[in-house]
């Protein structure tokens, strides 16, 4: 070939036969959008699309561009082929049928997918990750293997990313009457709710007064159980100190002395028990109820008591990784890289 290729023949030696030129290399090649080079390339006919063709020479004063044999602009495919330069007899071998170095072979006939979306696609999953586990089950060893496995996790990738769009697809409509239903029936069941709010609040204070009173009741109300209790006692004493005669008029008017204040007692009890400040009648009762929460007093004290907490844990690790992800540096946190397949 003509010294027109020499640009071309370096991008090869650089990327490889069917491989992509890295940014480093193409800022070394000195690549230029609206400068085309004579070559054989391919590109996507879209994005995730299957790969095509790409020719371009120079004849004479004419630049003459072939997408899969098309005539096409040079300028416009350039910009999208020039990263992927490939070798004059896998351009002649592809233009002939066969597959392209490293790419899976197709597994699913197209025309003999179903009709539905979701059969179809999941079709094609099941037959591709047939391939793929067989395919996990050795180790890699070389190139040939290393591009087959890219070329399956980016074609399984597409999978996903399609997947993911019909299933937009399909669950917008109900996702939208969903939405509608919400809208219509929000305000019904939130106007209510919030003035319903508003009224208990509004009956905090009476109720707390109300509370505050019955306390005072509670506490004259044990007083006086107490003082009752006392002489039901000392009551109780007297009637065990009697004599044998069981009809002694004394004796019994001492024992149901000593019988009335112990009811009298009993019922002074029951008096001084509790009773919650309530308003409103059967079935529409309000009343004082207690809500405990935290109320942080040493913000230090209490990150140290919940230090061992998994949701602690989890948030500072979040954070951590944000922090360290946008440059800066923490105490107690350092660094790491891994890489891996992307």
């Amino acid at each position: 070939m003509s010294n027109q290729y020499a640009w071309y023949f370096k991008a090869l030696e650089l990327a490889g036969d069917c491989g992509e030129l890295s940014r480093e290399q193409m800022k070394t090649l000195g690549v230029s959008e609206g400068d085309p080079k004579s070559g054989f390339f391919r590109r996507r006919a879209h994005k995730d699309g299957p790969w095509q063709t790409v020719a371009i020479w120079f004849d004479n004063l004419n630049t003459v561009c072939l997408v899969d044999g098309r005539p096409a602009d040079a300028e416009s495919v350039w910009t999208f082929a020039c990263r992927n330069p490939i070798s004059e007899g896998t351009y002649h071998a592809v233009r002939k049928g066969a597959e392209w170095p490293g790419e899976p072979a197709p597994t699913v006939q197209r025309t003999n997918l179903p009709s539905d979306p979701f059969e179809a696609l999941k079709a094609e999953f099941e037959s591709d990750r047939e391939i793929a586990e067989a395919f996990l089950k050795s180790p890699i060893t070389t190139k040939e293997q290393a591009d087959k496995a890219a070329a399956w996790a980016k074609r399984l990738s597409a999978i996903a990313t399609k997947a993911t769009g019909l299933h937009k697809v399909e669950k917008q409509p109900s996702l939208d009457e969903s939405r509608r239903v919400d809208e219509k029936w929000r305000d019904l069941k939130e106007e209510p709710k919030e003035l319903s709010t508003k009224m208990k609040r509004h009956l905090d204070a009476f109720l707390l007064e109300e509370q505050r009173k019955e306390r005072q009741r509670q506490a004259e109300a044990q007083a006086e159980a107490d003082r009752i209790r006392r002489a039901a006692e000392e009551a109780a004493r007297k009637a065990e100190d009697i004599s044998t005669n069981p009809n002694d008029p004394v004796d019994l008017a001492k024992k149901a002395d000593a019988d009335r204040l112990a009811k009298e007692a009993a019922e002074a009890e029951r008096e001084a028990q509790a009773r919650n400040a309530t308003a409103g009648r059967t079935g529409s009762k309000v009343s004082l109820r207690t809500f405990v929460s935290a109320r942080i007093v040493d913000y230090d004290k209490a990150v140290t008591a919940l230090k061992e907490h998994p949701e602690l844990k989890a948030l500072v690790e979040q954070l951590a990784n944000r922090a360290i992800r946008a440059g800066h540096e923490l105490d107690g946190v350092e660094r790491y890289e891994e890489q891996r397949a992307a």
